[in-house]
């Protein structure tokens, strides 16, 4: 019968190391951000901690995670770089999480073992806890995509930019070097690109302009459809750049 492994991630947090290394945690911090902007190491996860500030105040402050493998090698730079002589002991400490994580248990031995037991359904329902609650505050985001992609009708770019928080001039210029939408020689009007528009993302209407003199003229309209909006919403991804 095989071991059982717990399927544990080792993570340690900015908060951690600034305890290892004997630094202030808004050190730590800067460094990490520092090194991120220089593109040397992975951005972590961010999590929230409650801290009792100068006034005797609860408030929030916010910790990197570092996980896995990658986040072993990003948080031994950050140590280097902040405080080389403390390098060995954090390379200590990821030996002793790995050492948790890694130790087989005898399965026979965690049935009558109620501690190991313990641990193990701690474990998992941690992560099953985790996964609820992420599930939870995407639920909104998900249901609203699911609201757009289904709906009836489309918008006018300009409408388009605005329901994804973009600015207009700029969402048009990123639909035309992204190949969504393009102008023909001589014409002042925007044109989809056929893949889009075989794709559902967009379409072309007609529109009869009433003219000053009274006559009339036919112009022609790309616009994007609910099904391209829910797909241009994940690649801008809702920020206005």
């Amino acid at each position: 019968m095989n071991a059982i492994v717990p399927l544990l991630t080792q993570t340690m947090t900015s908060l951690e190391i600034a305890e290892l290394v004997e630094k202030r945690h808004s050190n730590v911090k800067r460094t990490i951000e520092t090194l991120l902007s220089n593109g040397v190491i992975r951005e972590p996860q961010i999590e929230f901690f409650d801290n009792i500030n100068n006034l005797g105040f609860n408030v929030k402050n916010e910790m990197y995670v570092f996980e896995g493998e990658q986040g072993k090698r990003d948080s031994i730079i950050v140590v280097a770089q902040l405080c080389p002589e403390f390098t060995a002991r954090l390379v200590d400490r990821w030996q002793e999480l790995e050492a948790q994580v890694v130790k087989p248990v005898d399965p026979m031995q965690a049935l009558s073992d109620p501690n190991i037991l313990r641990g193990l359904l701690l474990g998992y329902s941690e992560k099953m806890v985790e996964l609820e609650q992420k599930v939870e505050v995407m639920q909104p985001t998900i249901d609203a995509f699911d609201r757009i992609a289904t709906a009836d009708g489309s918008l006018c770019l300009t409408d388009a930019a605005k329901t994804l928080q973009q600015e207009p001039h700029k969402f048009n210029k990123w639909l035309n070097v992204n190949d969504w939408i393009y102008k023909r020689t001589g014409s002042k009007h925007w044109v989809g690109y056929q893949e889009k528009i075989k794709a559902g993302y967009l379409e072309h209407k007609v529109r009869d302009i009433q003219m000053p003199d009274g006559s009339s003229k036919i112009t022609e309209q790309v616009r994007v459809t609910p099904k391209g909006l829910t797909r241009l919403s994940k690649l801008l991804g809702n920020k206005n750049d």
